[in-house]
């Protein structure tokens, strides 16, 4: 990547081009990271993702008004422990009652594709159904559920995850613009490509609002990130109104959104060396009019989970300790990584080995390189992101077995995890030497792995419900197909996953438009590398 023939010519000038203008560049990316997102919608099946029949239903509640609703106790069995779980009576057409099972006689069954789905039905008669996610905060869903107004089945059931799909969109190219605001910004756009696993952008496409927690911690890393590390001016007030906007999504959707900003917050303070760097940034009014709506966002967020405890009753084996849950979970370990990476349907549709080593090569590299090139507190930083990623399940989970059981998937953990790729590219970009190593070409590998890897997942999870997985390579004779057919969305897919990387091909930008450095150096020591914005 670092001469090229006229392939790599002809993709950096649309690269160079479609980052003309930060609007264009944003507008491009929301389109193509929708055009990802909106395939995953439109080619899995309805309610093949978890609890989407639940959020399905929380969500054209929600639109038709009703916040809350009656508490109706549920038996479930959840992770081999049964229960009486607290679930929310809502009114709505009689066909959504039908969605639970709709997706029981091919999930966990590998081999079963999706064809033996029955059909919702068409009664439009107002019935009572029940869903786990009434105790959820509503903004989410007032976002998703007005399409449900609009059209009646599967057709509004598609539209509301084109909704979720738009949202996390948004969130998403937001945050490339934000990369692509830093003088090194084939790094930086690196880290968010890194970040937006497959994963990410399935559950983008579901209506889930780990999709959206998801796309605002992206968004939320790279906003600060790009602060801390160079508070510039002219770009500052539009970094903080990012950083808040993301921080609202996070926060307003589950109380556990408040704990991963604050994580956020916290490394991104450690990877700050400058002197004056918060005197600058305390200053701008604008930081305090987003503490102002971020603190109010904490406090609804808080109240509402107040006012809505979980009051269902689970019978947890006594076996099932403290210590023996936090056992267990560091031992998931592995599994948790790879959910975070992708694993898809109801969690029993894992993603090709190709997907998993080339994300893991990646993120690999570029942690080896933050640790190589970081300085003593950024190596810490790194460290502790680590460990963070580790533990914190084990700490969550340990502390709420004896209640809840063992609950925990991966993706739970992501809002907060994708900071560590984002962390490393920023180290990488402050503190690594230009011309040393062959940065580009590095760039320009792993962008173009992680897009052929994100094509595997999608195809590996669409053949799985068109055939199942002992079906043929190919699903020339599918048993299930997503309307327009398997063909078209995986073209579809290709072209997007390829095109949506190329502005990480772009060129940095020059050294002209540096900050002044703010932390000079002491005598006898080398200056700072350049910034990275």
């Amino acid at each position: 990547m670092t001469s090229g023939g006229p392939m790599t010519s002809a993709l950096t000038r649309l690269a160079d081009w479609s980052a003309g203008t930060p609007k264009r560049l944003w507008l491009i990316s929301f389109a193509l990271f929708f055009t990802l997102t909106g395939s995953w919608a439109a080619a899995s099946p309805l309610g093949s993702s978890p609890d989407e029949h639940a959020h399905f239903i929380r969500a054209a509640a929600v639109a038709r008004g009703q916040i809350g609703g009656t508490e109706v106790m549920v038996p479930h069995t959840v992770a081999g422990i049964e229960g009486h779980f607290a679930e929310t009576g809502v009114q709505l057409p009689q066909w959504y009652r039908n969605l639970p099972t709709v997706h029981e006689c091919y999930s966990w069954r590998e081999a079963q594709p999706a064809s033996c789905a029955p059909s919702l039905g068409t009664s439009e008669k107002i019935a009572q159904a029940t869903t786990a996610a009434g105790r959820y905060h509503p903004g989410y869903y007032l976002v998703t559920g007005w399409p449900s107004l609009l059209a009646d089945g599967p057709k509004g059931l598609y539209l509301m995850r084109f909704m979720s799909a738009l949202l996390c969109s948004a969130l998403l190219a937001s945050a490339v613009v934000t990369a692509a605001e830093w003088r090194r910004r084939s790094l930086a756009m690196l880290g968010v490509f890194a970040a937006a696993t497959p994963m990410t952008l399935y559950m983008s496409g579901m209506v889930n609002p780990s999709g959206g927690e998801i796309a605002a911690g992206i968004l939320v890393w790279t906003a600060l990130l790009s602060i801390v590390l160079s508070p510039d001016p002219v770009l500052l007030n539009r970094r903080l109104a990012r950083l808040g906007i993301g921080g609202l999504v996070l926060i307003n959707i589950r109380p556990l959104g408040l704990i991963w900003f604050g994580g956020a917050v916290v490394f991104c303070l450690l990877l700050t060396q400058r002197r004056g760097l918060l005197g600058q940034v305390l200053r701008r009014k604008a930081l305090w009019l987003w503490t102002v709506l971020l603190g109010l966002a904490t406090a609804g967020a808080l109240l509402w989970a107040a006012r809505h405890p979980d009051n269902s009753k689970i019978d947890i084996p006594d076996s099932l300790t403290t210590g023996v849950a936090a056992k267990r979970t560091l031992g998931n370990t592995e599994v948790y990584i790879k959910q975070m990476l992708g694993f898809f349907g109801w969690l029993d549709t894992p993603a090709p080995a190709f997907m998993y080593l080339v994300w893991m090569a990646v993120l690999a590299t570029v942690v080896v390189l933050a640790l190589v090139h970081g300085r003593a507190r950024e190596v810490v930083a790194m460290l502790g992101m680590l460990v963070a990623v580790v533990m914190v399940p084990v700490a969550a989970q340990a502390s709420q077995a004896e209640r809840i059981g063992m609950v925990w998937q991966g993706r739970y953990l992501l809002p907060f995890a994708v900071g560590l790729p984002l962390m490393a590219v920023a180290v990488c970009a402050t503190r690594a030497p230009e011309q040393v190593f062959p940065w580009r070409r590095l760039v320009g590998l792993s962008v173009v792995g992680l897009a052929l890897a994100n094509l595997s997942a999608f195809y590996w999870t669409l053949r799985r419900f068109a055939v199942g997985t002992n079906g043929s390579w190919v699903a020339t004779s599918a048993h299930w197909a997503p309307p327009g057919g398997w063909v078209l969305w995986t073209c579809v897919y290709a072209v997007a996953a390829v095109a949506v990387v190329l502005p990480a091909l772009l060129p940095d930008r020059g050294g002209a438009a540096r900050l002044p450095d703010l932390d000079a150096p002491r005598p006898g020591r080398r200056r700072r590398v350049p910034e990275p914005a």
